[in-house]
């Protein structure tokens, strides 16, 4: 079965083609075949009643001398007298009520052809041949007359009709099968065609297929291979922007520091030298966030999506340790409001690594978007059809004009936070898309809410 999956279209269609047509010509023979045989049949059977009939109507009317009682034949006429090669196609017996054979056409069995009492029908065997017979008694001259004619004669009628169909059947079957080849062939030219303008195109050639007439069902191919082509084009050009905005992002700090490490070289006194290692300490947190984060946006692109039990309790708990130093060098407390005790606390079934991924940057952002003094809130709820984390912080929010843009790469606000690159809110979209939740920013009053919102979860 592999073999077929793997072998050409052609091939394939071809196969599948004779095939079918094989079955339609087998199942027409035994069609013909049956009703063949059943007309022939049927036909015979009213010659052999009609040739009963008339031998008894003949022999009423004293039209056939019968033979004396030793058994000689008596002389038939037609339909009984045939030329040699049907000499034993028709037979016929006269029997006397009382078991004796009166007479007998040329060529009839030696045997009675029927051995039954009755009139009309009966399948008999003489001499070991099937026969099939028809009897009519003649009361008045106390006689039975059968008549018969071989089912092996039958049986080569049919025989020489089938052989009819299927001998130029088979001498026209390898032309069938070069004709079926070449309309398959051309049929499947325009697909040819397709992928061969496919070979010879340029790997950095994604402009759509030359139009033009198409047969319907290539049409959706060529579609969507335009559209294949398309977002392709986007990709590209999204990576493009991507390593563009990076390598300038990496550009500037790194740029920082070289220029802190001179000044920190030929630094006149012990007060300029530290602001500038302050400096070169600040553009190493900036550029090891960035390196970061770049990393986890790569990871949360190409993870497996495997769902397993995530304690979310856990899983917070977790991310605000991770997190605490930042939020104590900033002066901002760090707070998780999770359910009440003995309410819905459940393990959630979902991909832990993109959630605590999605998580953190969110916490992140939050915790260098508010003020010194301020406070980062961290509430939590689930129940059997879904579950959500929402983040609260003291900021000053995402501005309106920027809100359908926030989750856009290397987009910051002109009042975002210091040492901020842009990228913490796309990798939170990324990952609730792959984790088919949602990321919910809201105003806060003051500050910003933003929500993880796990549509399918399920308690374990």
């Amino acid at each position: 079965m592999s073999g077929f999956r793997t072998m050409s279209l052609r091939l394939r269609v071809f196969l599948l083609l004779v095939l079918a047509t094989a079955v339609v010509w087998l199942s027409a023979v035994l069609w013909i075949e049956t009703s063949t045989r059943a007309q022939v049949e049927r036909v015979l059977d009213a010659r052999l009643a009609e040739a009963a009939r008339m031998v008894s109507s003949l022999v009423s009317d004293h039209r056939v001398e019968l033979a004396a009682a030793d058994g000689g034949a008596i002389p038939l006429p037609h339909p009984f007298r045939f030329g040699e090669g049907y000499s034993r196609q028709l037979s016929c017996q006269i029997w006397s009520l009382d078991g004796q054979l009166v007479g007998q056409s040329d060529g009839a069995p030696d045997g009675q052809l029927s051995t039954g009492d009755t009139e009309g029908w009966s399948d008999s065997v003489v001499d070991g041949e099937p026969w099939r017979v028809f009897s009519v008694v003649n009361a008045d001259l106390g006689l039975r007359i059968m008549v018969g004619d071989s089912m092996a004669v039958r049986d080569g009628l049919v025989h020489d009709v089938i052989e009819g169909l299927v001998l130029p059947a088979l001498i026209l079957l390898p032309l069938l099968g070069g004709l079926i080849w070449l309309s398959v062939a051309r049929g499947l030219a325009p697909l040819e065609r397709l992928a061969a303008a496919l070979a010879q195109r340029s790997p950095a050639d994604l402009s759509p297929l030359p139009s033009g007439p198409l047969p319907r069902e290539v049409r959706p191919v060529r579609e969507a291979l335009d559209g294949l082509f398309d977002r392709l084009s986007a990709a590209r050009d999204v990576e493009r922007d991507f390593t563009t905005y990076a390598a300038h992002e990496l550009k500037t700090p790194l740029a920082g520091l070289r220029t802190q490490a001179q000044v920190a070289r030929i630094a006149p006194d012990e007060a300029t030298r530290d602001a500038a290692l302050a400096a070169i300490e600040t553009s190493v947190a900036r550029t090891d966030r960035m390196v970061r984060q770049l990393l986890d946006l790569a990871e949360v692109e190409r993870a497996e999506i495997v769902a397993a039990p995530c304690n979310p309790a856990a899983l917070i708990a977790a991310t605000l340790t991770d997190l605490q130093p930042l939020a104590a060098r900033r002066g901002v407390t760090l707070r998780c409001e999770g359910p009440e005790e003995g309410s819905e606390q459940r393990e959630w079934l979902t991909n832990g690594f993109l959630l605590a991924t999605a998580l953190r940057n969110v916490v992140e952002n939050a915790v260098l978007a508010s003020p010194e003094g301020g406070a980062v809130v961290i509430l939590w709820s689930g129940h059997p059809g879904g579950g959500e984390i929402t983040v609260r912080d003291s900021g000053p929010g995402i501005p309106e004009a920027l809100r359908d843009r926030a989750t856009d790469r290397f987009v910051r606000g002109a009042g975002g936070a210091p040492g901020g690159s842009g990228l913490g809110l796309s990798i939170v979209a990324s990952a609730m898309e792959r984790l088919n939740g949602t990321l919910r920013l809201d105003p806060g009053v003051p500050g910003q809410r933003v929500s993880l919102v796990l549509g399918e979860m399920r308690g374990t």
